[in-house]
This record gives C-alpha cells, sequence and structure tokens, in this order.
C-alpha cells in the first residue's frame, strides 16, 4: 500500500523574529536547499527577484535557504522528483489567515499486482513561525526527526495553520480517492463519536461522484487541532472551500494519515524531515 522512500524535495530554514523577506531564484541547480546562519529566505540565483511577504499579526521568523547540488527549481516552484509534480514555495490558501511555505515534497503509491503505480504528488506548507515552537528538538539529524512522534504532534497541536496540497498524477474517481482516504482514517479513530460520524459523512460528501482527472488539486487545511478545510478543484488551485470539518479526531486522524508512524507518503515525510533538521541546527 505504501510507496517506497523517494528522493525528495526540501526546504530549509532559520528562525529569527522579525518580517521575512524573500529572494526567489529565477533558476537553480538543486531541490535540497541548506541553511546558513543569515536572516533572510534567499533562494540563490544568478538573476534574483525580491519581493516582500504581507503583514501578519503573528511574529515572523527570518529565513535563509540556499541551494545545493542537483535540478529540481524553477522560479518560484518546486519540483517533486518522483513525479515531475511542481509545488509553489509560498501560497495562501483558502480560509488561512497567512501564506504558508513549502517544507517538503512527496508522493503516493499505490501496488496492483506487485506494480507500484504513483497516485498523486504532495506538499506540506506550514506557517514559518512553526519553528519558534519547536526548539526542543534543535541539533537533532534527519533521521532522528524522522522517527520522532512527538515532534510532529507539536506541529498539528500548534494553532499556526498547515496545509497539504496534493496533486493527481492520473485519473481517479473520487469515490476511489475517498475510500482509499477513508481506509486510512478509520483505524486511527479507535472509539468514533456522533461528531466524527457527521464529519466524516461532511468529507465523503465532497469527492462521491466527483471525478479526478489527471492535474486535479486537493488543499486539506489544519486551522487549529479541530478544524479542518477542504477545497477541490480541477482547474488549477481552489479560491474556495468545499467543505468545513469539525472533529478534533478527524483531523489528528488525516494528519497522522500523512505524518505519523506509518505515513501512506513515506517520501513526504522524509521530505519535510530532512527539512525541519535544517531549520533546528
Amino acid at each position: 500500500m505504501l510507496g517506497a522512500v523517494a528522493a525528495s524535495t526540501s526546504l530549509c530554514f532559520s528562525p529569527s523574529t522579525y518580517s521575512t523577506r524573500i529572494v526567489v531564484l529565477r533558476r537553480i541547480s538543486n531541490s535540497t536547499l541548506a541553511l546558513n546562519n543569515g536572516h533572510s529566505f534567499l533562494l540563490l540565483s544568478a538573476k534574483p527577484m525580491h519581493f516582500s511577504s504581507h503583514k501578519s499579526s503573528r511574529r515572523q521568523p527570518h529565513f535563509l535557504a540556499q541551494a545545493a547540488a542537483s535540478s529540481a527549481v524553477n522560479a518560484e516552484y518546486v519540483e517533486e522528483p518522483a513525479t515531475n509534480v511542481k509545488f509553489q514555495t509560498s501560497l495562501s490558501f483558502p480560509g488561512c489567515s497567512n501564506s504558508l511555505t513549502l517544507f517538503g515534497t512527496g508522493y503516493r503509491e499505490k501496488v496492483f499486482a506487485i506494480i507500484g503505480v504513483k497516485v498523486y504528488a504532495a506538499g506540506l506548507y506550514l506557517d514559518q513561525s512553526i519553528a519558534l515552537e519547536l526548539n526542543a528538538w534543535k541539533g537533532q539529524s534527519k533521521e532522528a526527526i524522522q522517527g520522532n512522534s512527538s515532534l510532529f504532534e507539536t506541529i498539528f497541536q500548534s494553532s499556526f495553520e498547515k496545509s497539504l496540497q496534493i496533486i493527481l498524477v492520473r485519473d481517479v474517481d473520487g469515490k476511489t480517492f475517498w475510500d482509499a482516504l477513508s481506509d486510512a482514517i478509520s483505524p486511527r479513530i479507535q472509539q468514533p463519536t456522533t461528531t466524527d460520524e457527521t464529519a466524516l459523512t461532511t468529507f465523503r460528501g465532497v469527492f462521491l461522484d466527483r471525478p479526478l482527472k489527471k492535474g486535479a488539486i486537493i488543499i486539506l487545511t489544519w486551522l487549529n487541532p479541530s478544524g479542518l478545510l477542504v477545497s477541490v478543484s480541477s482547474n488549477g488551485l481552489p479560491s474556495t472551500m468545499d467543505a468545513t470539518i469539525e472533529s478534533a479526531n478527524v483531523a489528528s486522524a488525516l494528519f497522522n494519515v500523512f505524518l505519523g508512524d506509518s505515513p501512506v507518503s513515506p517520501s513526504l515525510k522524509a521530505s519535510v524531515a530532512e527539512s525541519l533538521s535544517k531549520v533546528l541546527k
């Protein structure tokens, strides 16, 4: 059921406490970005373009990222290497109060008669300020972070917004997509309450009778530990929300599906862990 860990794309940052300045490259030569001790988030290139992030009521850290060695990023995008799907490095999602930053990418693979078939690519976006809540894990390696359930639970419980962008790389019937997602969520909710059942019914209704073509985008946004937004679009990034899910158990189970101890996309979790290991140096 699970895809093998692929070479994944990671973004790396280093925190401070002021407004954010970003330099976006036109083209660099690596999908893995490394840290130094500077105070800006830089994607280095010969022809940088400068812009400033919008103001936020939260404290915003400064970030610095610089390119290392192998090809995959163009302009404001990072390419997931196994599927060649491009993810924007920063996005504003429906229902979010701030733009979020890409922290890692990966893919989901299903196995049919011993043949692995890639179904979608995924990118995890976090509020940059989440680094301020992860100081307890400073200095840990990618491997240590990847196996540390407490760190990922802290990210989930944080009040900072987080989003998962899923981009399909093949046509999938909506019911088939939901059935696979439900099969992963259900075992993670031991004793569903009436609230959980209602939330799952609402969630399922987003996908039933809905064909999902190659290139369709699904956005799952955790506003807080009990609030989940679902947006789907077959024509570019969604601009509206299709459903609001109010269930702490469902929200937690869904986060665990992708970033728990047995994730459906090991490559995504590995990529996020690599980025976090550089953030927390």
